[in-house]
């Protein structure tokens, strides 16, 4: 007993210890424990910090890598629009919206005015034709593409009156001339307005800054880079420029009114000297002066509308009319830029006028900004160039056609319609001959001719940065919207497509007259603005219809609506071609 009562406050202190250490080291874990909190709450902090520092730079390189790329874009289309815009795709509306003016008021006139005789299968009273082929002729007369779906017969001498005001100011010439006219007023608006800048700083002695609002300033700072002169100052290259445009302008002026002037005089005194025109023109009820008049216009402009309802082939026996027509086509037309360097020339030097001076000295189109002004060099080689299509067109037809659509005529007179054929395929469009009697060859050759531009020129010679049609640098939104426009082929290859749709019930129930080869000859000729066409006859019907009439109409007379409205569609298209972009080089064919 004794000795179990000496250990026991041993064993009590042993418990005491081992209380106090198993209290330490909870203290101490718990301490351990506090520790590793605070450090795994700094830890979070510091990682949420650094998610928010990451996403902030995601967020700016989002912004300046993708969303300034594309502001950059955007900024690169604007600038192409900049070149563009204003200058090419402005015109372009400016001619679209003065084109559809021109025909709805055309139009109008047209379907106010009386018939001469109600059209062909509609009936009498007033003899009001159907509006949409009204509406289709007045813009066939506006674009000059001379698509006829109403007989030209039945037309009161009001009427041809108003088709031949349309023609006028259709007329590529004319137009041009209106530029140019426009052109003058704002360059002579802001040569006033320099002069008064001048004049209100001329004391103060302040330097004249280029005004920002100069139409086609660019144009000038090249040309005045590239001239010579390098002591010439702005407000004398701008003042040169202006003289030289109105001097222009009147060169423009008196060819467009010589032309129609001594043509209209030239038929009417060969259809006095010429009893078979007379006697023709007597049997139409036409007379002379109306037939002198409507026809200068007509082919001039390079439209091919006729007052008779046979077109040239009631005068394909009259070889002098045909030989006075021939030189009037082409100068209005395909070798009018020739006829327009000749005159410039000779009025510089008939005058010694400083710009005319310069403009034959240098390249004129950079210094006026006159699409048809061309380098002499280049006129040559275009004027060589149309003789050498029309020689192998007279070649085609001669030597397939001599005893076939030649038949019945004299040698030269065989090859007076020949080249009276040639000629106005590119792009007059009238005709002595029927092309549906033609050899599916020369009808090939015919298509190929009107698709063509008319300045096309075998030119194989380094062009300058002048003498190209657009000699601006192409920035990316140019390049872009070249990428991503069709080529021209390929519009043609649309249009078709959907008129054969539109057409499709008279492809399957008519095919000898609605065959692929005449709707594409009267398309590319609309695109052309020519005004060939193979007609329709009711001898080639499969199914003979007791109600069919010929009539003296284009194919396109014989469409639905719906392919109508596709062919105004087309000649507006063709019309306006030269502000194309020459698009589809995106297309890669190998």
């Amino acid at each position: 007993m004794h000795s179990f009562s000496a250990r026991k406050p041993h064993n009590t202190t042993v418990h005491v210890q081992n209380n106090s250490t198993r209290t330490h080291t909870m203290a101490g874990a718990h301490h351990k424990l506090r520790e590793l909190s605070h450090h795994v709450r700094r830890t979070a902090a510091a990682l949420d910090k650094a998610m928010s520092r990451l996403c902030s730079l995601c967020k700016s390189y989002a912004h300046h890598h993708v969303t300034e790329r594309a502001a950059r874009w955007r900024h690169a289309l604007r600038c192409g629009a900049g070149q563009v815009w204003p200058s090419r795709l402005g015109s372009l509306l400016v001619h679209a919206a003065y084109l559809l003016a021109v025909s709805w008021l055309g139009y109008l006139l047209l379907d106010e005015l009386k018939f001469r005789a109600p059209p062909a299968g509609h009936g009498g009273g007033r003899g009001r034709s159907r509006g949409i082929d009204l509406f289709f002729t007045a813009v066939s007369a506006v674009t000059v593409s001379s698509m006829s779906a109403v007989e030209m017969e039945v037309f009161s001498y009001g009427q041809l009156f108003v088709l031949t005001v349309l023609m006028f100011a259709g007329g590529e010439v004319f137009v041009s001339l209106v530029g140019l006219a426009s052109k003058w007023y704002k360059l002579r608006k802001q040569g006033i307005s320099i002069s008064q800048r001048v004049q209100s700083h001329d004391d103060g002695g302040v330097e004249l800054e280029t005004t920002p609002q100069v139409a086609n300033a660019a144009d000038i700072e090249s040309w005045t880079r590239n001239s010579d002169e390098t002591s010439k100052s702005p407000i004398d290259a701008k003042r040169l420029r202006r003289e030289a445009v109105r001097s222009l302008s009147l060169v423009v002026l008196a060819i467009l009114v010589v032309a129609h002037v001594l043509g209209a005089a030239a038929i009417a005194a060969y259809v006095y000297t010429s009893p078979g025109a007379r006697r023709t023109l007597r049997s139409k009820a036409l007379s002379v002066w109306t037939f002198a008049v409507f026809t200068t216009v007509s082919t001039f402009s390079s439209c091919g509308f006729m007052p008779n309802n046979e077109n040239m082939a009631a005068f394909r026996r009259d070889t002098g009319l045909q030989l006075l027509l021939m030189p009037l086509a082409l100068a209005g037309n395909t070798l009018f830029p020739t006829l327009l360097a000749v005159c410039v020339r000779a009025a510089a030097a008939a005058t010694r006028r400083p710009e005319l001076v310069e403009m034959t000295a240098r390249n004129g189109r950079e210094l006026t900004g006159y699409y048809h002004l061309l380098p002499a060099r280049r006129c040559a080689m275009l004027a060589a160039t149309v003789a050498g299509l029309v020689a192998v067109q007279v070649c085609m037809v001669c030597g397939m056609e001599w005893g076939g659509a030649l038949r019945g005529m004299g040698p030269w007179e065989k090859v007076s319609n020949a080249v009276f054929v040639a000629v106005n395929s590119r792009h007059t469009g009238e005709s002595t001959l029927d092309l549906s009697t033609l050899a599916p060859a020369i009808l090939v050759l015919l298509v190929l001719m009107m698709y063509l531009p008319p300045y096309t020129t075998w030119f194989p010679f380094e062009e300058s940065s002048g003498v190209k049609d657009h000699p601006t640098e192409e920035t990316p939104g140019v390049r872009l919207l070249k990428s991503t426009a069709l080529s021209q082929l390929s519009y043609l290859a649309i249009f078709i497509i959907a008129i054969c749709v539109t057409e499709r019930e008279n492809l399957e129930e008519n095919p000898l007259n609605f065959s692929l080869l005449s709707i594409v000859v009267e398309v590319v000729s609309a695109y052309g603005n020519v005004g060939f066409s193979m007609g329709y006859s009711c001898s080639r019907q499969i199914s003979p219809d007791a109600l069919c009439t010929d009539r003296w109409t284009g194919f396109v007379g014989r469409w639905s609506d719906s392919g109508k409205l596709i062919l105004i569609l087309v000649m507006l298209f063709g019309r306006l071609k030269k502000f194309s972009i020459k698009g589809g080089k995106a297309w890669k064919l190998g």
